[in-house]
């Protein structure tokens, strides 16, 4: 079970998983080697999955994102599989995502401009069988961010 502190130091350590043990130590009133057990334990229950580091995409070239939202006729293991490993060798796409309603999946695809969306799609479509693709351009981002609330941790 998590307390404030643990809720506190994930809220930390999400903005910026570079700080220091020391500088969390003092942000939640906790000894260095305490603070230190909690981030350890917190690794261990699997709380904290990973550290990563957030890359400036307009510096990195990708500035642009489309959004794909796919049909398909396929609904079988063996071609979910072989869907996951088309999207996973692209390293544009991103994010990937299986949705209730009128679409099966949407891909968040990360590009240096819009043209480039059709070499993406045709590597997806040269390896694999879709029935409907149909993209959107975002104009303009609203919110981002890699933070999930903490409040409802367990």
């Amino acid at each position: 079970m998590l307390d404030d502190r643990d809720r506190r130091l994930l809220e930390l350590l999400q903005a910026d998983a570079g700080i220091s043990v020391t500088e969390l130590s003092e942000k939640v009133a906790l000894s260095v080697s305490a603070c230190s057990r909690r981030i350890q334990r917190l690794e261990e229950t699997g709380h904290i999955v990973r550290r990563i580091v957030v890359l400036d995409r307009e510096k990195m070239g990708v500035p642009t994102t489309v959004f794909a939202l796919i049909k398909t006729a396929h609904h079988t293991d063996e071609w979910i599989d072989a869907f996951r490993r088309v999207i996973a060798s692209i390293p544009e796409i991103v994010e990937a995502h299986r949705l209730t309603g009128n679409h099966d999946y949407i891909l968040k695809i990360v590009l240096p401009r819009v043209e480039h969306y059709d070499v993406i799609y045709k590597q997806i479509v040269r390896k694999i069988e879709l029935f409907d693709v149909s993209a959107s351009i975002s104009m303009e981002l609203l919110k981002s961010g890699t933070s999930i609330p903490v409040a409802y941790a367990h």
